[in-house]
Order: C-alpha cells, then structure tokens, then sequence
C-alpha cells in the first residue's frame, strides 16, 4: 500500500517447521507430479547452504566475546576487510546507544525490506560502530559496520566482507572506501578494484592467491584447510544453514483461528482443555481498525485457569490464515464430524490426486501445506501419507489494461478499461486515452486483473450479454491454463461465433436429409479426436478447445446431410466439447435424440479403424528440395509407386525433358527424385 513498514519483535507462536526441513527439501526430487519451476522455487526458499561457522573474537566491556558469521565461501576469509552486522543486532544495539547518529540509521534500516530480493537491489548503506574484531587466522583488526543489506534472520545476523568477492561487499567496500584485496584467481583474469567482474566471486575453477598457507587451493580444499584450522582454534566448524524459518503464526486481528492458549499468573501458558475446543470468535465484535480487537474485549479474553481455577486471560492472537488452507482439503472428505479433526474417510481419500492453484502460492500455501500433512502424519491422523498433492497444476494470471489518473488530492485514481475511450495510430499503436467527460487518463500498461487497480471483468455482464457457455469458450481457448491470459473483447465475440455456427449446425442437421457417409471426414473427426484426448491427458485444455472448432470445419463440409458420418462426428464433438460447454452442449444432445442426460454418456475414444487410410500423402522433393505433395494408394508397392511418380502431371511439370536417374521412397513420408 505503501505504508511505511516498521519492524517490531513480539511474543509470537511458531510452528517447527524447520524441524521438517530435510524431508521436505529432499522429497521433491520425487515429485513428478509437480511443476520445475515450482519445486526449483521451494528448493531456493528453504535453502540448504553447507559452509562454515567463523568467528570473530571481540572486547566489550572488558568482556570477551566472539562475532559470528556463516559462508558458504570460507575459501575468501583471507580477503576480510570488514564484518557488517544487522540492525537488530546487538553489536547494533550497543553502537546505537553510543552514538546518536547510529541510533538513527538503526532505525531507518529497522523500516527497509526484509526481503533477499530487494536487499540485492536497493544502494547499500552503512555506518562504522567503531569497534573492531579480530580476524580468526591473520589476527588482524577488522572494522565493524551496521548494514542495510544484512538480514538478522540469516545466518546469525552478520556478514563478513570481502569485497572482491561479492557483489554486495564490493558495492558497499567502493563506497565507503575499504580495502578490497583479491585472494581468489580464475584462470588468467586480470584484477582491477574499481570494477566489478562476475568471475570475482566464482567458486569452482578459482585458486587462492595472496592468502598465505592456503595459496594454490581450490575452492573445496580451501574450505576444508580453512574449516580444521578455524575447529583447532575452537574458532569455527563446518555447518549446515537453512533459509527457512520457523512458521510464525500469531496475528493481532479479529478474524483467524483463535490460539486456544490461557495466560495463568500461577500456572504460566496452559492449553485449553480438548473439551473446551474450539475457542470460538465472538460474533458482536465491531472492529475499529486500531489494535488487535480482541485485546480489547474483556469478554472474550478474561476467563479461568484450566488447571488451577484462578483468574486468567485468554490468548488474544489468532492464527495465520493459511493454518486453514494448510489442511483444508483433508477436512473435505470427512464433513459432519465433531469429534476429531479428520477420522478414516481423509485416510482413504487422501493424498488429493489432482491440485490446482496459483504460482503466487508455491513457498507459502505449498509449502506449509507439506508440512501440515507430515505434522498429521506424525500425530497419527493420516498415518504413511507425506504429501498432500500427487499432482499440481499452476494456472497463468488473467491480465488486462490498466489505467490511472492523478486526483487534486494526489492520490492515485485507477480508472475501469470500459470507461476510457483509447485513440491509436493506424498501426494499433496506442496515442492517448481520456474518459468521455475528457478527462486524460495514463496507461499503465497490461497487468493482472485485480480490484486495487481496477481493471477486472464482471464474469455476470459477460454471461448477461452471451451467456456462461461463451464465457468459458473464451477463458479456456485463449491460452494454455498454465499461461497468462490477456483479455481480449474481441477473442469473446470469436467465441460466440464458434457457437452460434454450432448451435446452426444442429439446426440444420435435425431437418438434414439422407446422404452417403463419408470416410474422409470420419478418418478426420477421429484423428482430431485421438489428439485431442492426448492434449487432455496433459492439461492442454484450450487445444481441446480449438479441436471441437476443427470437428465442426469438418462436418460443415456435409451441410444439411444426416448420416452415420454426421451423427456420429456431432456425437463425439458433443461429447469432447460438453466439459467447457456444458450448457450448449447438454440442450443439443437432448433435443438431437442422442439421449437425455450428455453427462451420463461415454466419453469418446478414437476407432483404429476409422483412423485407417486407403490413400498416402507424400512429400515430393527434386533434388531434395519441396515441390508439392502426391497422394497414392496405399496398397502400392515400390514398384507401383515409382510407376504413378513417372506418370504424375506434378513431376513433368518441373523435370520436364530431364532424365530421372534416381527415385528415393521414405515409407508413408517422402518421395525424392533425383535428375
């Protein structure tokens, strides 16, 4: 929204989903079933790092302590000019008190992202605490800086610079003017401090220079030598770190779980009781916008110890709603029970064998959702199943234009497509937009349809003007369900075309007369059906769709003919299109004769008969290269066919007088002829 963000630490309730982060980081390279892109990006977000543990002693307070950090690059320490600490660390804390000056850069860097992406992007930042850390191996002094770019939540919430080797290090090394020495060579690059080379940082082909005993190392012995000597001076060991964190599930809002905890002064935080469960929201509660409401109700919150009877206070903070949507579709297959969370039906039912559900949702929804099935699994309510989802399906976002226009006040106005008039060029390219008072209105481009920017489509105008059938031609054919949709008005009336000219079609075949059936158009519906069925086995739904227009090109090659050719094509094509058209299709069947209910009728299947030819279509090629294409019986032999070659009207018409000293035949493919 734009709201400054400030970052506070709470009293919150976790769940241990690190505990889980082995088996969930390992179980996804057996997940076939589930889209690269979405395994790739949970791999990333929890995160596996092998490296090594450093640490930096220190003096405070005439009190010995050490500084520690985590790399995956313990091959660079030799290259330490400086250690950068975050601002909630204590080192942090401690500088912030000393001097006013930190203090407020600790809290501007306490209101900036805490996220890795943007940390990468935004200008680095830094103050010196002016305090200094001992380097483990070389004993020199190294600086210690506060840092925008340093996360607390990673590792352990400082970073040791080494500027020719890392991008952050170097940017922020250039601009407060450190020391940026190489100590890793690749190959016979040359070094230049002041310019930053993606080589720098590379770990596999380098070799340690101007690092004294480990010079002429590769990367992995260089970690291990750096590894031994940091363990013998109890100064560091190999570890393994993880990007994920813990679930933090606490909100301070109305709506969400209550956490059935009660705050005893005598018994401390005490569950509630089984037969006290659920702690239910109360249903008279006006939220005023400020502050958690519920903190606010002495009603809800002021109740009794469980245990010890006394005066106690209800835990006001409620779940992250995604605690809901994490095991939600267990629940579904055991509706009415009010004993347990699941019983036997979700042990039958589960795992669901088929999941849909946005990209947007791959290291949140998907992820907590592994993990609440393995928590079930572990407390014996779904025994032996591990993952909620066999098989996941992503669909792509509806996009569409966007357009804004700034208001006296300064706010941002986002303006509805339906209500600019738009002028383009003769090419389509876009000139100006205004809305029909003439107020000019900006463009801000294609972006996903939402209501923040005002520019979705009433799904209820689009069925009051064509009907549902129409609307979901449309969402369907446009594009791969997988892939980004861009609204096109045009693309909707296309779709309606297609069924009115289906719609006329079964007119015209109830009054159709008699005619002989035609093997041709048969061969071709089943063809088209055969792949059609292939396409919806791989969740190409909007190929299906351009299948059912083909169908129909073929049958509108027999107008006003009723045989077995047609009633069997508009019998399958009936069938293949009914899953996106149900409405159209289900009258059509009815009124058609073809039965009552299409929902009750097979599901089409391809006949290999109806797929055999009598005739071939072969490339013909002179010399190898494309002239035309010949079709032949295909009870031809060889012989037979070089025969209808030599006699065709299409190879004298290009050979002329020349002589044919060769004829190459690729079964069923191809014919060369060589002069």
């Amino acid at each position: 929204t734009g709201a400054p963000v400030e970052k506070r630490e709470i009293p919150m309730y976790f769940f241990r989903i690190t505990h889980y982060a082995e088996e969930l980081l390992g179980a996804l390279d057996g997940m076939s079933g589930w889209p690269e892109q979405v395994k790739l990006m949970q791999k990333n977000w929890i995160g596996k790092s092998e490296g090594v543990r450093i640490g930096f002693p220190y003096e405070l307070n005439n009190e010995r302590k050490t500084l520690w950090v985590f790399t995956t690059r313990a091959d660079t320490l030799m290259g330490t000019t400086f250690c950068a600490v975050a601002a909630e660390h204590p080192i942090a804390a401690w500088a912030a008190e000393k001097n006013p000056e930190i203090g407020k850069f600790v809290e501007e860097c306490k209101r900036g992202t805490v996220l890795e992406a943007e940390l990468a992007q935004i200008e680095k930042k830094g103050m010196s605490t002016g305090m200094f850390v001992t380097h483990p191996i070389s004993g020199e002094k190294i600086p210690v800086w506060v840092g925008n770019y340093v996360l607390m939540s990673y590792g352990e919430g400082a970073v040791m610079g080494v500027p020719a080797h890392d991008e952050r290090d170097f940017e922020f090394a250039l601009k407060y003017g450190l020391p940026i020495p190489q100590v890793i060579q690749v190959g016979e690059a040359k070094f230049d401090d002041r310019k930053w080379y993606a080589w720098y940082d590379e770990k596999g082909p380098g070799q340690c220079v101007n690092s004294g005993k480990y010079d002429g190392l590769g990367f992995q012995a260089a970690v291990n030598a750096v590894a031994a000597d940091l363990k013998a001076k109890n100064l560091g060991e190999k570890q393994v770190q993880w990007r994920l964190r813990d679930w933090g599930l606490s909100r301070q809002r109305y709506w969400g779980c209550p956490i059935p905890i009660v705050h005893c002064a005598a018994c401390g935080d005490v569950p509630v009781p089984d037969d006290q469960l659920p702690v239910k929201l109360p249903e008279d509660l006006v939220p005023d916008g400020t502050g958690n409401p519920l903190a606010k109700l002495p009603a809800f919150y002021e109740t009794t110890c469980p245990s010890c009877g006394k005066p106690a206070k209800r835990e006001t903070d409620t779940m992250d709603t995604f605690v809901d949507s994490s095991w939600y579709f267990a629940r579904y297959a055991c509706p009415g029970q009010d004993k347990s969370m699941v019983d036997e039906r979700a042990k039958y039912w589960m795992a669901v064998d088929q999941y849909i559900g946005g990209i947007e949702h791959a290291i949140l929804h998907l992820l907590y959702s592994r993990f609440f099935q393995r928590a079930m699994r572990d407390e014996g309510l779904l025994p032996g199943i591990s993952e909620p989802f066999t098989n996941l399906l992503t669909q792509g976002m509806v996009l569409a234009e966007t357009y804004y226009r700034d208001t006296p006040e300064g706010r941002r106005e986002w303006v509805h497509p339906s209500e600019v008039q738009v002028e383009r060029d003769a090419k389509g390219k876009f000139l100006s937009a205004k809305k029909p008072d003439g107020t000019a209105v900006v463009f801000d481009g294609i972006g996903t349809m939402s209501k923040s920017r005002n520019n979705g489509v009433d799904p209820q105008l689009l069925i009051e003007k064509y009907g549902a059938d129409t609307a979901r031609f449309f969402i369907i054919f446009a594009s791969p369900p997988t892939s980004t949709l861009e609204w096109s008005d045009e693309g909707v009336d296309g779709s309606y075309r297609f069924l009115k000219r289906l719609w006329n079609y079964g007119l015209n075949f109830s009054a159709g007369k008699a005619g002989p059936a035609n093997k041709e158009i048969r061969r071709e519906i089943h063809a088209v059906l055969k792949q059609a069925n292939y396409d919806l086995g791989k969740h190409q739904f909007n190929t299906v769709a351009s299948a059912a227009m083909k169908m129909l090109n073929a049958l509108e090659k027999l107008p006003g003919v009723k045989n077995d050719t047609t009633t069997e094509g508009l019998s399958i094509l009936l069938r293949l299109l009914s899953p996106i058209t149900p409405h159209a299709c289900h009258a059509l069947w009815r009124e058609l004769g073809f039965g009552e209910d299409i929902m009750q009728a097979p599901w089409p299947e391809p006949e290999a008969a109806a797929l055999e030819q009598d005739e071939i279509e072969f490339v013909i090629q002179i010399n190898g290269k494309k002239k035309g294409t010949l079709k032949a019986p295909k009870s031809l032999d060889q012989q037979g066919l070089e025969q209808l070659v030599r006699a065709s009207d299409l190879i004298k018409k290009y050979i002329g007088e020349q002589a044919i000293r060769k004829i190459i035949i690729v079964p069923g493919k191809l014919i060369n002829i060589v002069v």
